[in-house]
């Protein structure tokens, strides 16, 4: 059996196995080594075709993993010390509001969430202000109706982040414990609504 042979062998099987991985991390790292061995069956076996690819192919799987290595790191500093700014805002877009215009209205259709950096928005169907630091919108997102609860109005000269859904997803499937920071999230803007609920429910009683 030749080397030719045996490379174009292992570099259909990391292909096959590729296939298998649930995880972004070794998922590359199966791409890079089917790259590598194809590279290598191209050259002994006089296929130009095969490394001209598998050329291109390799520094985007080197640059994905990397990236993902470096989110990885990133997510894993995160904590109260850590702020989300530190590591989500590089993935977000910035946009600019002027005091009075509205980001979104109850009902619309949830696909972004949204970190305040500057300004002051205020939820107008409950009366709570949400300033620099804070995150809205997760709650819209992960609904199964995928619709806004509420209306958020800047009640100042505004600057926001903006990540889109399909964003988060590809970032939480790079690493899970995104879904972990986003879940806590959720849970704590619930039992604040409950809070509200409960001293409303009291005020009336």
């Amino acid at each position: 059996m030749n080397a030719g042979t045996v490379l174009v062998g292992l570099g259909a099987a990391s292909t096959g196995a590729s296939f298998l991985m649930k995880r972004m991390v070794p998922l590359r790292v199966l791409a890079l080594a089917s790259n590598f061995c194809f590279i290598g069956y191209g050259f002994a076996a006089g296929v130009l075709g095969s490394v001209l690819v598998n050329a291109v192919l390799l520094p985007i799987n080197a640059k994905r993993l990397w990236e993902i290595e470096k989110l990885s790191k990133e997510i894993a500093r995160a904590t109260q010390e850590s702020p989300i700014s530190e590591w989500l805002l590089p993935h977000m877009k910035r946009r600019s509001f002027k005091h009075g215009e509205v980001l979104f209205r109850k009902g619309d259709v949830a696909d972004k969430l949204i970190y305040v950096a500057n300004g002051q928005l205020k939820l107008t169907e409950i009366g709570v202000l949400i300033g620099p630091g804070e995150l809205i919108g997760e709650i819209g997102l992960f609904s199964p109706e995928r619709k806004r609860t509420q209306t958020a109005r800047c009640e100042t000269d505004c600057e926001v982040y903006e990540m889109t859904d399909e964003m988060i997803f590809q970032l939480y499937y790079q690493h899970p414990k995104l879904g972990f920071f986003i879940m806590r999230l959720v849970a704590e803007r619930l039992l604040n609504d409950v809070r509200r609920h409960e001293a409303r429910l009291s005020s009336s009683g």
